[in-house]
């Protein structure tokens, strides 16, 4: 069968907004990928990576100059298009406006609705969880994603939303009535309704009721104090709106069990009300970056099911790459704020090392040999930095430093490598001798290292 060309083409397009974001051209990678969003709008990814790129260029809270007069006439070709009920149009309109203010809650509703009723489901709950995201008590919105979620039959998550609209408002019956449902359609589906023998049981309406009871006693659906830590957590936010402290106790909350856009909403929350405290900001940071690292790891499963495709592959790479350079930006700041907290430089120069700015790298590691914990792999790091520098005899000595350090049983990765590497520097020196006895250190413990056998076999007799 042909390939469709407008995918081609949305592929083209897309692995050129890849290689601009690698280089941080966010101009050019968003129109890139803008434009395989107008020819893909189903495509989950291409989506998740055009937000993505237009977070980067304007940060939380931010958009484009004038973005309010400019969003004018987008609004009215939004409600035009909603009027007539052209989804597509709807759709375009709303990443238009979006290219100007990525962080808008009713503009990536917009999105979210189009995408609904164009049948993208995934791209619609991608959409409104952004929406949710930067409006958290929008009763609408928690409601249309939870919606959304049951549709895709993830009873679950869509509890989850629905008891956050109670939660706001408890006299809300269609929350009320919706979780009640969503556990029974849950327990319909997965419970577990066998007999002794292992034999299916007929399910009676009791047996379910009893399985929803089970589960509501088990942390759905609570109401009072002490069923549910969640609930527990929300109603002292409520209670005390203004104290930082139960929103990062929330935040905490949602970051342990892994909700981590939750726990960035609390967390900004915090952040907000505490006036900017760098600690939090620090918090808020960490959930961005856990996020994009969530993505990276997306990208790079999408890219190990499809061997061979340079679009995958391109869009794993980019992320990393995209990736490394936010944790060196972020851990810079934190290095300047904390310039005694070795572990911290220890972690900067791995990135620096990482995107080769081995000048930058090197002051990192010479700092952190000061730590006696992180002394040998900041050694090891340190020879390799000079090593790639064309620096043989410092990096010489700094392996020599690092040997005694390294356990073959503790840390036998840095232990072969480190020996390894030696014997390489040594052999160039024609130190033979020094050489022999190093690959020897390697083939002691891993007699498949490497090229060391062949290395070690071919010195010269002395």
């Amino acid at each position: 069968m042909a390939e469709d060309p407008k995918k081609k083409f949305a592929a083209d397009s897309f692995k050129k907004g890849t290689e601009a974001m690698a280089k941080q051209n966010w101009d050019y990678a968003i129109q890139m990928t803008g434009q395989a969003v107008k020819l893909d709008p189903g495509n989950l990814l291409f989506r998740q990576t055009l937000r993505g790129c237009e977070r980067r260029k304007y940060p939380k809270g931010t958009g484009a100059k004038m973005a309010g007069m400019r969003l004018m006439g987008v609004k009215g070709s939004i409600k035009k298009s909603r009027m007539t009920k052209n989804w597509t149009q709807l759709d375009q309109s709303a990443e238009e406006g979006l290219e100007l203010v990525p962080w808008d809650a009713e503009l990536n509703a917009d999105c979210g609705e189009a995408a609904a009723n164009l049948g993208f489901v995934d791209v619609a709950v991608q959409c409104y969880r952004w929406a949710v995201e930067s409006d958290p008590n929008n009763k609408v919105l928690l409601k249309a994603l939870g919606s959304l979620l049951e549709q895709k039959g993830e009873f679950v998550e869509a509890i989850k939303y629905w008891e956050r609209v109670f939660k706001l408002d408890p006299l809300d019956m269609e929350a009320r009535s919706k979780i009640t449902q969503l556990n029974a359609s849950s327990v319909i589906r997965d419970g577990d309704f066998t007999e002794e023998d292992g034999t299916k049981k007929e399910r009676s309406l009791e047996d379910i009721r009893k399985a929803i009871g089970k589960q509501t006693a088990a942390g759905g659906g609570a109401d009072g104090p002490g069923q549910s830590e969640e609930a527990d957590l929300q109603r002292v936010v409520r209670k005390d709106p203004d104290n930082k402290n139960g929103y990062l106790k929330l935040a905490d909350y949602y970051k342990r069990g892994g909700r981590l856009e939750e726990a960035g909403s609390m967390y900004q929350k915090a952040l907000e009300l505490s006036g900017g405290d760098p600690n939090i900001r620090e918090q808020v940071e960490d959930v961005e970056l856990d996020l994009m690292r969530k993505s990276v790891e997306l990208a790079k499963a999408n890219a190990a099911k499809k061997p061979g495709d340079e679009e995958a592959e391109a869009m794993a790479k980019a992320q990393a790459s995209e990736l490394i350079k936010r944790e060196v930006e972020t851990y810079r700041v934190r290095v300047e704020r904390n310039p005694n907290d070795m572990k911290l430089k220890f972690t900067l120069g791995e990135r620096f090392y990482k995107l080769k700015m081995y000048s930058q790298a090197i002051p990192m590691f010479q700092a952190a040999v000061q730590d006696n914990r992180l002394e040998g792999s900041a050694l090891l790091l340190l020879a390799k930095c000079f090593i790639n520098d064309k620096k043989g005899i410092l990096a010489r000595k700094q392996l020599e430093k690092a040997v005694p350090k390294l356990n073959a049983i503790e840390h036998k990765d840095s232990f072969l490598e480190a020996h390894y590497y030696l014997g390489r520097l040594c052999e160039e020196a024609k130190d033979y001798t020094k050489a022999e006895e190093h690959y020897g250190e390697v083939l002691a413990v891993d007699y498949e290292y490497k090229d060391a056998l062949k290395r070690m076999e071919s010195l010269p007799k002395t």
